[in-house]
């Protein structure tokens, strides 16, 4: 914060304030006299000496509103992409008032937040943060990813010891698929691990049904066009897909994705004939799922979580990279040839 000493301010504002009593000045400043409101733009806090005298002032931060999806990931609620589609579906109410629509600015120190009629107590500002927690899970088949208490399914946190503090799983894991998944109370990593312009890879192995093609495999690393109710449809990115067995029923793939759209893997292997009989998440960027029985979790070492704070901003390079080699490619490609004049010798001259 900047701070003004008092010889400063009585140079700059021309209006001494040592005369006034710290009772007085107080009084005015609270009921907002607009001679000392105007004075201190009405956003500066006054300090003073044992003798009441002012002595330096001081901006005050305001309290600023800052988007739902945040607070409520910092809080360990879910995610931000989980957050926002709670909004869409009306799960969520600010000021006994449902919200359908994004963006929603809240203010925790004054705003009084449900998520599925039950209040979630919002940290002020100016309260500390809490630490920051992660977790690497080897999940299990039939967990659910989510927070929100859903009868008898058992989620990923219930693995966890008691009292254990609040953490939310990072991406979207299938009940019905296994293996690697982060858990967090860290909003910011969070979103940007799971954000498509970062592009961080997820890397799967899965067994489906019969026997890929050549083919098949090109058109699935080039990128198919899945349905999405409601949004008509999209085209997968790019992906990096490996055949590590096969045999005359089966196909064994190792599968790496940048997107994180609903159950995509199995997607896209439906929409090429496949269907996938086994699904396991194996890599989360820089993570390995390596030493972990199924249900076993552990927290990440210091190296780790280094590697996967740096992913991002790494990928992110790496993909503006891939996309201007691409299109200094395609502008070559497209440029026409440039056609030189013919030339023509010189005709000859003729002896006398």
């Amino acid at each position: 914060m900047r701070s003004t000493g008092r010889n400063q301010l009585d140079r700059t504002q021309g209006i001494s304030f040592f005369g006034l009593p710290k009772e007085e000045l107080h009084s005015h400043f609270a009921i907002g006299n607009p001679k000392y409101v105007a004075l201190l733009e009405g956003h500066f806090i006054l300090y003073f000496s044992r003798r009441g005298m002012l002595c330096c002032l001081h901006e005050r931060v305001r309290p600023m509103k800052e988007r739902i999806q945040k607070i409520l990931a910092a809080q360990g609620i879910a995610s931000r992409r989980a957050v926002e589609e709670m909004v869409v579906d009306g799960r969520i109410t600010v000021n006994g008032k449902t919200v359908y629509a994004l963006p929603v600015m809240i203010d925790p120190s004054k705003d009084k937040v449900t998520v599925d009629g039950e209040p979630v107590k919002l940290k002020k500002q100016h309260e500390g943060k809490e630490d920051r927690i992660y977790i690497l899970m080897h999940k299990p088949k039939n967990v659910f990813c989510t927070n929100v208490a859903q009868g008898v399914q058992k989620r990923a946190i219930d693995l966890l010891p008691p009292n254990f503090p609040r953490v939310y799983p990072v991406g979207r894991l299938d009940h019905d698929s296994r293996g690697l998944l982060l858990l967090t109370n860290d909003g910011d990593l969070t979103n940007k691990l799971t954000h498509p312009k970062f592009g961080v890879p997820k890397t799967y192995r899965a067994a489906v049904d019969g026997t890929v093609s050549p083919a098949t495999l090109e058109k699935l690393k080039t990128g198919v066009w899945l349905a999405e109710p409601g949004k008509g449809g999209f085209k997968t990115g790019r992906s990096s897909i490996r055949i590590i067995h096969k045999d005359r029923e089966s196909t064994v793939l190792e599968i790496s994705i940048r997107e994180g759209r609903n159950r995509q893997v199995r997607r896209m292997m439906s929409q090429v004939g496949h269907k996938v009989r086994d699904l396991m998440r194996i890599k989360m960027g820089p993570l390995e799922l390596k030493g972990l029985a199924v249900g076993q979790f552990r927290p990440l070492t210091f190296g780790e979580l280094k590697s996967l704070q740096q992913a991002p901003e790494k990928e992110r390079e790496a993909m503006e990279d891939f996309r201007k080699r691409a299109n200094a490619r395609e502008a070559r490609t497209d440029k026409p040839a440039e056609t030189k004049p013919v030339s023509r010798p010189a005709p000859a001259r003729r002896k006398r």
